[in-house]
């Protein structure tokens, strides 16, 4: 239970510094679902998501109530559905897709994740025809959260499937044409996908999860900058020891409410994954973050050491708050959700390639970066083979969530709404990559891929 100082605590943080649990996610296991008639499985999907998501919402609601922490979003996150519907003999996979959508429609529930395919070693038919069917399920749902992994350390980077995205991303772009492209916001390629991410949108529920758990994501960059605003001027060694005890408090309220939350629902406490997410609102900012250790804006020299301190400090402070620290944790730079990081990509201190260099030493990847709607599918691929790369020989999770927005050029931005956000169209490098992109085959696995 929450005691009575914690709930002080947190109350300041959340009417003074944003702070906020950005979503439950029930993570819920379908591979009892499969069957071979396509009906069938998904009227064993329906009825699994509404028997055990029933009071997800409900609850979320009761704790926010009760203790006055709000909480953004109440999430699903589902057994990748290229593994369940591997069973079926239909060759589209739509209906997959509006079933979780009906599912969480009438749950009340903001995102379902897991119309997903693992192909980091290769593709099954079952793969290959869930990829294909990605662009028309994104545009007929409204819930639906999509992810392909396409790399990781151990395998390498299946660079057929990193080609075969690119074109996935700019034919779901053109079906939500009339949105800029929305359906994109709804679609991530991995590197090194983990199983336990409750973040959208790359949540889905992995093969060594739980029947059914409760994972929390919480935020907070509000609170880590007012905390750095009272130690300006002094030097990095109190920057990280400020970080990591503030990002303990947030974590500890992660977990007391993910405990709270998995209790009422009579499900097991999953993780608590501490990265800092931004959202739109002003003061609630990565980049704010590290515009307060010194650098003018987000972007300028020094961001990547900068931003490498952050996520190292949040790492550390967080997993002394809960035994069960998972996700990808650490944090997050989105650049339509975050209103530090729109501001410098109109200003031109944040470009493509300085986001790909942060990458290097954040949670996740390039994310939510809006792009010429005329951006050759190549490219779109190169930029995801990219990513995939420094996650691979990192061994860390990377990412790219990227949007062409049709008829968008730069010096254009569009408005998603909502924890989406503003996104400005960012300039991308116009020298092609096709030739490269069309080799195909696959990228090995780097040497430190055989430590046993």
């Amino acid at each position: 239970m929450l005691n009575q100082k914690e709930i002080l605590e947190t109350i300041r943080m959340i009417e003074q510094q944003h702070l906020d649990i950005r979503t439950i996610t029930m993570g819920i296991s379908l591979m009892d679902c499969a069957a071979q008639d396509i009906n069938a499985a998904c009227d064993n999907i329906y009825e699994k998501l509404m028997r055990l998501a029933g009071k997800l919402v409900r609850t979320g609601e009761q704790i926010e109530a009760e203790y006055g922490i709000p909480i953004v979003n109440k999430r699903i996150s589902v057994t990748p559905i290229a593994q369940i519907a591997a069973a079926s003999k239909a060759t589209d996979y739509v209906p997959f897709a509006r079933t979780l959508d009906r599912a969480g429609a009438e749950l009340g529930v903001n995102f379902v994740g897991g119309f997903s395919a693992l192909v980091h070693k290769g593709m099954t038919c079952a793969d290959e025809r869930l990829i294909s069917c990605i662009p028309e399920a994104l545009s007929v749902t409204e819930r639906v959260c999509s992810s392909v992994n396409v790399g990781s350390t151990r395998a390498g980077i299946n660079m057929d499937a990193v080609r075969w995205m690119g074109q996935i991303i700019k034919a779901a772009a053109a079906r939500t044409a009339g949105q800029d492209g929305l359906g994109c916001a709804k679609l991530v390629v991995f590197a090194n996908a983990v199983e336990d991410n409750p973040f959208m949108a790359g949540a889905f529920h992995g093969a060594g999860e739980p029947e059914c758990c409760v994972n929390v994501g919480v935020s907070g960059p509000g609170v880590v900058k007012s905390a750095l605003e009272q130690v300006r001027g002094a030097s990095f060694d109190v920057v990280a020891e400020t970080v990591k005890k503030t990002a303990f408090r947030i974590t500890r309220m992660g977990q007391l409410v993910a405990r709270e939350a998995a209790d009422r629902l009579g499900v097991p406490f999953g993780i608590v994954d501490l990265s800092l997410a931004p959202t739109p609102a002003i003061g609630d900012s990565v980049a704010y973050i590290l515009e307060e250790m010194g650098l003018e804006q987000a972007g300028a020299p020094g961001t990547t050491a900068a931003l490498a301190l952050l996520n190292d400090a949040v790492k550390k402070g967080g997993v002394m708050a809960s035994g069960h620290v998972g996700g990808l944790s650490g944090a997050f730079i989105p650049v339509s959700e975050d209103a530090g990081m729109i501001a410098a990509a109109r200003s031109g201190a944040l470009t493509l390639e300085k986001l790909e260099a942060m990458t290097c030493v954040c949670s996740v990847g390039i994310d939510m970066v809006a792009v010429p709607g005329d951006t050759p599918a190549a490219t779109i691929s190169a930029i995801i083979a990219d990513e995939a790369a420094i996650g691979m020989i990192n061994q860390k999770t990377t990412a790219v969530r990227i949007i062409p927005v049709p008829g968008k050029n730069v010096g254009d931005s569009v408005e998603f709404g909502g924890l989406l956000g503003t996104a400005p169209i960012m300039r991308v490098n116009p020298f092609r990559s096709d030739a490269f992109i069309a080799r195909g085959g696959r990228i090995p696995a780097p040497i430190h891929s055989l430590k046993n």
